[in-house]
């Protein structure tokens, strides 16, 4: 997968600059807000070691198989944020995180739960609920912005 030029986390910065920092390495994530956002990132890119990196040990799973993987992630939206600071131990968010599959667009929501050990965050689990397409066909609105927060129109971008 191409790198993008905006970061898919939905920071409005440059991945370079953002997310793109945690995954190559060169710094890494002072909250639970930027390890959740580097994660979903994470998922756009299909990262897999950076996905297993930055998950509990304890809960981690051996390997993420992305090469069947035809979900198309397009925009995360963060609902709610308890704890999970600089210096908290522990933090949980909450986010919908749309996505694109079988040509509509979709919404999977979450609440993770993230722990900090030797001052990295980690990913422990989440509460995931996944809901139904949104009403309108992804294709009767081309001309829109699209999702992902490009600023381009959905037919040039998604």
């Amino acid at each position: 997968m191409n790198t993008p030029i905006n970061c898919p986390c939905g920071s409005a910065s440059a991945y370079v600059q953002c997310c793109g920092l945690f995954h190559s390495g060169a710094s890494i994530p002072l909250t639970a807000e930027a390890l959740m956002r580097s994660r979903f990132s994470a998922f756009y890119l299909h990262n897999e070691a950076y996905l297993l990196a930055t998950w509990n040990s304890a809960q981690r799973p051996a390997s993420i198989d992305f090469s069947d993987e035809k979900t198309q992630w397009l925009k995360l939206e963060i609902i709610a944020i308890k704890k999970g600071g600089i210096k908290d131990h522990k933090g949980s968010i909450t986010f919908n995180a749309h996505y694109l599959l079988d040509n509509e667009i979709r919404v999977m929501n979450e609440t993770s739960r993230f722990q900090k050990s030797d001052n990295r965050w980690f990913y422990i689990t989440g509460n995931v609920k996944f809901y139904p397409a949104i009403e309108q066909p992804m294709m009767q609105n081309r001309n829109a912005l699209c999702l992902c927060g490009s600023g381009k129109k959905f037919k040039h971008c998604c």
